[in-house]
């Protein structure tokens, strides 16, 4: 990777680190952006679901099963919006699971940037599987 496209990968990292201060989630706060053309086309925080109340956690602090991912919510705004994420980055605070794996993958996102490991590794390896090039960039150094 060149030096430009480091720079560019903390940048877009420090962002996406801001924007998870957007979730109410007590446990851990996770952002995303997607970027294209050097654009921002999307971005989303770990959360409920629209018009649910911001509560992610139950009352033995485990988080709800309705919770979306950081990723996920990237990717739904995107669908919704009249851009495409075919051909994008996402940078993401959090590696992403299993479950983010499949809609990146099937989003058409080339790239991920994550910011944080993950203690499964499954959602890397689906990733790597279907040749999404895939970057860590340590948001402990940002």
């Amino acid at each position: 990777m060149n030096e430009k496209q480091s720079l560019l990968d903390k940048r877009y990292m420090r962002m996406a680190m801001i924007w998870a201060e957007n979730s109410y989630c007590k446990r851990r706060q996770v952002g995303a952006l997607m970027v294209k053309d050097k654009r921002i086309i999307s971005d989303g925080y770990n959360g409920t679901p629209s018009g649910f109340e911001n509560i992610c956690e139950d009352q033995e602090g485990n988080t709800k099963a309705y919770v979306l991912h950081a990723e996920a919510n990237a990717i739904t705004k995107v669908a919704r919006s009249h851009n495409s994420s075919q051909g994008a980055t996402i940078y993401v605070t959090a590696c992403p699971c299993i479950d983010c794996a499949k809609l990146i993958i099937q989003a058409g996102i080339v790239r991920v940037v994550y910011g944080e490991p993950y203690h499964a590794e499954d959602g890397l390896n689906l990733l790597h599987r279907a040749g999404i090039d895939v970057s860590f960039c340590d948001k402990k150094l940002l």
